[in-house]
């Protein structure tokens, strides 16, 4: 598809009675009460996302993401709204996706990116006088992201190695995604696999900077390295970044903050090794006087894969690093610094929370400013103090939200119209005892008009990850199945993030055994509760939690129904097949070796197939890199000869995520129809 993204000067102005981004026509019932949720309004609901505020603090530009299941695309718009509250503005045409939008330091310009007629991601700004978009880069492959200088007159870009074809093609101005017939690939390093890119090649990912006035391009960094997520010093003179430079990249997940100069040669511009710690360090962020960066830091190298990210703060010049959550044992995120460097603000995860929370740079007690059960996914700190965040709550999708002297207001209302005509279902939180004693978390999405006493159908949602959680922001999956009638249940077992290292290790080298507990408990609760009909019991999940539904079907006949998505089940096969060569090896060992190939045997599902008799869907997307749909197949086929009911549902094109709108739809309807047909007689 290509995009063109325009702009006139009145849409600067606040325009009384502009629409709300993603207004549409009423569908409510036709005596006006609010109606159940359906599969077609995925398609109405409007993904919010990356606010970013001006730097007056007068406007907040923000993404809105929408699925047109007639074109059979999705496609991104730049909106903006007063900080103040107000009509929201379009700043892009709604079937020209553009995305990233940043500020200029200065004020005058927003930036974001878009194909337009060219076919690759490239830098466009938008004029604050008003005007059409301009393009700011011009090179040979996409621009990965980018981010302005603090004189508003360069641009850092991120750019992978171009590809030969791709330098000839615009030096004669063709488009080389045309060619019929792509080159061969050509394999010769031991990270040679992503989920959605597919066979890894030796060009890797380095940073360049545009100067805007003169159009000069210049890279800065190099090696057989990634380097990813740059930050401007203050001064504008540094660049920090992640990169993992150690001697085989492929071979260990420790990524560095490292700085780089912003001026000079490029030959002559000497890196600065600011951390040295052997686990993953990331997400930088300059204080405002430029002389510490704080970041997020993996300390237990043992628990690697496992183990909880800090907070912490280096110079800039490198040197010790300073952990500031070593006591608080929850996952943080993003940090980013108050307007007089002496905070931290940071999202974090915490028994099924995600609150913004601040703690100070010299040291002390944490503060919460937004959480319980209004959940926050991103955020960016503004002028005067206050906070642009975006926030979830059970009934409404994410949206932006102005956090200001201790009050939270919402700013942007792109689903208010459909959420209107709505019945949603209520999200209670619950807490149970699993099998051993220990305490697990979650959550209950309960039917619309659900009845006290009355026992419904139940649905087992397990998430993914397994490194993640449940929370109390917007599920359309569990809302959908809500609509039609079934009582769900979100546990977060062990393996979850929001609940300490010690919780999340435990599923070490032991997937699908206290995990497997957990969330048989988290069933046995909403029996115990009187909510679940314990002889209509169905059990779904993606990914790690479709992997984890596989161990549930090998090992109870509990359930009437299962649907298992992007699984895995003999995990040898995935060695060398999927792009986690790096955790098979850390977690389980060299399948080759005795020792470590009897792990690999007790884990796999798929020795525990004959076990199965729960009607069983399957689906996978055909390009998944993430857990291949050989994994899908090989269940299919299994459970095919062993005479249990089952369908294998692959999605062309697809990767781990299902993306397209059709496929978006079949898939919902498909898990509907499954249940529908298993749990409802």
């Amino acid at each position: 598809m290509r995009f063109r993204a325009l702009i006139m000067i009145t849409l600067w102005l606040v325009l009384p009675g502009l629409a709300t981004a993603g207004e549409t026509a009423s569908d409510e019932s036709q005596d006006g009460e609010p109606r159940l949720l359906t599969v077609d309004d995925y398609f109405r609901i409007g993904e919010v996302a990356d606010p970013r505020v001006s730097p007056d603090g007068q406007w907040i530009a923000y993404t809105v993401t929408t699925h047109d299941l007639e074109k059979d695309e999705s496609s991104t718009r730049v909106w903006m709204v007063p900080s103040a509250g107000g009509d929201a503005i379009p700043l892009t045409s709604a079937d020209q996706s553009s995305s990233r939008p940043r500020w200029s330091p200065d004020g005058n310009y927003l930036a974001f990116l878009s194909e337009r007629d060219e076919g690759k991601e490239q830098v466009w700004t938008l004029f604050r006088q008003g005007g059409e978009a301009v393009q700011r880069t011009d090179t040979a492959q996409d621009v990965k992201s980018y981010e302005w200088s603090p004189d508003s007159e360069k641009l850092v870009l991120v750019l992978r190695d171009p590809k030969p074809e791709e330098l000839e093609a615009k030096e004669k101005g063709d488009d080389y995604k045309k060619k019929k017939t792509p080159p061969p690939w050509v394999v010769n390093r031991r990270q040679f696999k992503t989920d959605y890119v597919g066979y890894l090649d030796s060009r890797r990912t380095h940073l360049h900077i545009l100067e805007l006035g003169s159009k000069a391009l210049t890279q800065v960094t190099s090696g057989d390295f990634d380097d990813s997520r740059p930050v401007w010093s203050p001064d504008g003179t540094r660049i920090a970044f992640v990169s993992n430079r150690t001697e085989d990249p492929d071979s260990n997940y420790n990524t560095d903050i490292w700085v780089v100069a912003a001026d000079g040669e490029a030959v002559d511009r000497e890196l600065t090794r600011v951390t040295t710690n052997p686990g993953p360090d990331s997400s930088p962020v300059w204080s405002p006087d430029g002389t510490l960066i704080a970041h997020t830091s993996v300390t237990d190298v043992s628990a690697m894969l496992y183990a909880t990210p800090h907070l912490a703060v280096s110079p800039g010049g490198g040197g010790e690093l300073r952990i500031l959550t070593s006591a608080l044992d929850r996952v943080v995120r993003e940090p980013r610094f108050s307007a007089d460097g002496e905070s931290l603000y940071f999202m974090m995860e915490d028994h099924g929370e995600q609150p913004l929370a601040r703690i100070p740079v010299g040291g002390g007690e944490m503060e919460r400013l937004v959480g319980g059960r209004q959940v926050v996914t991103a955020f960016e700190v503004g002028p005067g103090g206050s906070v642009v965040a975006l926030v979830s709550e059970p009934k409404l999708p994410p949206e932006v939200f102005l956090y200001a002297d201790g009050i939270l207001e919402q700013r942007s209302f792109t689903n208010r119209d459909l959420l209107a005509e709505l019945r949603l279902g209520d999200v209670e939180p619950s807490r149970f005892r699993s099998r051993d004693g220990t305490e697990i978390g979650g959550f209950v999405i309960k039917p619309p008009g659900f009845v006290a006493g009355d026992r419904y159908p139940t649905i087992l949602d397990i998430h993914g990850g397994p490194q993640s959680q449940y929370d109390s922001g917007f599920h359309f999956e569990a809302q959908i199945y809500a609509a039609n009638g079934y009582l769900v249940v979100h546990p977060n077992p062990r393996g979850s993030t929001g609940y300490g290292q010690a919780f999340c290790l435990a599923i070490w080298q032991a997937w699908g055994e206290s995990d497997y507990e957990d969330v048989m408990a988290a069933v046995d609760d909403a029996i115990e509760r009187g909510w679940a009909d314990p002889e209509r019991l169905g059990v779904t999940g993606w990914s790690y939690g479709g992997m984890l539904t596989n161990h549930v079907i090998t090992k109870t006949d509990r359930f009437k129904a299962a649907a298992t998505g992007a699984s895995a089940t003999l995990y040898v096969v995935n060695y060398g097949h999927d792009m986690y060569q790096r955790w098979w090896e850390q977690e389980l060992g060299l399948p080759w070796k005795p020792e470590a190939r009897d792990l690999w045997e007790k884990l796999s599902p798929f020795n525990r197939v004959e076990q199965v008799v729960t009607p069983t869907l399957i689906l996978g997307g055909e390009k998944d890199w993430n857990v291949p749909v050989i994994n899908s197949e090989q269940l299919y086929l299994a459970l095919r000869r062993l005479g249990v009911e089952t369908e294998l549902i692959v999605y062309p094109g697809e990767y781990h995520g299902i993306d397209t709108p059709s496929h978006t739809k079949d898939l919902y309807q498909r898990y509907l129809d499954w249940f529908g047909k298993h749990l409802d007689e």
